[in-house]
């Protein structure tokens, strides 16, 4: 049994309970951020997008020129970039990387925010886009004889790229629809899932395994799922700052400083849609799987918590590995000294639970 480890690379010091607005890059922030991850031994580090964002192939290329063995996984939405151009960005990626590079496909939840940048397809034409997108990187990837594609949302004649990434390049598909779990398990290597609790994770799960079986396949996409977990050295002194941050995310919002301002219309994705219902039904769920977090943002992007201990927090990130969970993705709200608290108590106690585990399934060698 093994798993994984996800942060999420931010190019300044800006964080949600402490907002900058208009933060410029930081290179020294950046970097600072980008070793700390490596040193404390996260597997990746995720780099979003959103319309008004920096470029996160830029952003990309300099954590892997100072970092040895972090991966990044680049967030892209099919609108953005001609799918035989990020064939090509990507693989050098790779190359400049040694292979350390995940692409990560958002086929978009907000209409509103799709049209910043020219997208005005429906939901259902989004994702057919975002399957025919992840069937011409892979062949770029794979061909070596140059090729024409004549799709619906793509044509070209006679590509050829010179370009190959150094191993095959992960791709990631995430979200909580019928069309998200048909496309992902069809074609995505990794599926990812916010925190929502045990129960709805493992009917997620199922839906995307039943997907990919309906597709043929004889595998299955690595799940991930994301958390935004707040720790303290006692369960009674993290509930203490749990409630302190959220107090910190009203005022940020209260201020009109937060991503979504506080007359925000319903969210339209389904993510959001679900961790708000699954909200009414109490701040606490499960282990320590906190609520107020996603009514206090409405639910925008990956927004439930997990209030404890090092010791809580593990044993609750140890459930979903337990639930068929492979990469966890936990990212805090005061985000450089989150990742620190993080590395140097919870990643060390879920390797050893993922550990012991492994060595109670061992057989044991019989005497004489």
């Amino acid at each position: 049994m093994s798993a994984e480890f996800i942060s999420i690379t931010f190019p300044n010091a800006s964080t949600d309970i402490a907002p900058l607005p208009d933060a410029p890059v930081d290179p020294a922030f950046l970097v600072r951020y980008a070793r700390t991850l490596d040193d404390y031994g996260f597997n990746y580090t995720l780099i979003p997008y959103h319309s008004s964002s920096f470029d996160n192939f830029t952003i990309a290329a300099t954590i892997l020129a100072v970092t040895k063995n972090i991966s990044v996984i680049v967030a892209l939405r099919p609108n953005t970039v001609y799918p035989t151009v990020a064939a090509k960005a990507l693989a050098t990626l790779s190359q400049l990387g040694g292979g350390r590079v995940v692409v990560h496909f958002i086929a978009g939840g907000d209409p509103a925010e799709q049209a910043r940048e020219g997208d005005f397809l429906n939901k259902e034409e989004r994702y057919e886009r975002q399957a025919e997108y992840i069937r011409i990187l892979r062949r770029a990837w794979e061909s070596s004889e140059p090729f024409s594609h004549e799709g619906k949302y793509y044509q070209f004649k006679d590509f050829a790229s010179k370009v190959r990434p150094v191993k095959p390049i992960p791709v990631s598909v995430g979200g909580s629809s019928e069309e998200a779990y048909r496309v992902g398990g069809e074609l995505a290597d990794i599926f990812g899932l916010w925190g929502e609790p045990l129960k709805e994770t493992r009917e997620q799960i199922e839906k995307v395994n039943a997907a990919a079986a309906a597709a043929g396949r004889k595998d299955r996409p690595r799940i991930w799922v994301t958390f935004r977990p707040i720790i303290a050295q006692t369960d009674e002194l993290a509930w203490e700052k749990a409630y302190a941050v959220l107090d910190r995310l009203n005022a940020a919002r209260e201020k009109g400083l937060a991503r979504k301002p506080v007359n925000a219309a319903a969210p339209l994705n389904v993510g959001s849609q679900r961790l708000l219902e699954i909200a009414k039904r109490g701040d606490v769920q499960d282990r320590a799987l906190w609520y107020p977090t996603v009514t206090a943002t409405n639910a925008s992007g990956a927004s439930t918590a997990l209030v404890g201990s090092p010791e809580t927090i593990a044993a609750s990130l140890l459930d979903y590995v337990d639930l068929g969970a492979d990469l966890i993705s936990i990212r805090g709200y005061d985000n450089y000294n989150d990742v620190v608290d993080y590395g140097r108590y919870v990643l060390p106690l879920v390797r050893k639970g993922l550990a012991e585990r492994e060595a109670a399934k061992a057989p044991v060698a019989e005497t004489v």
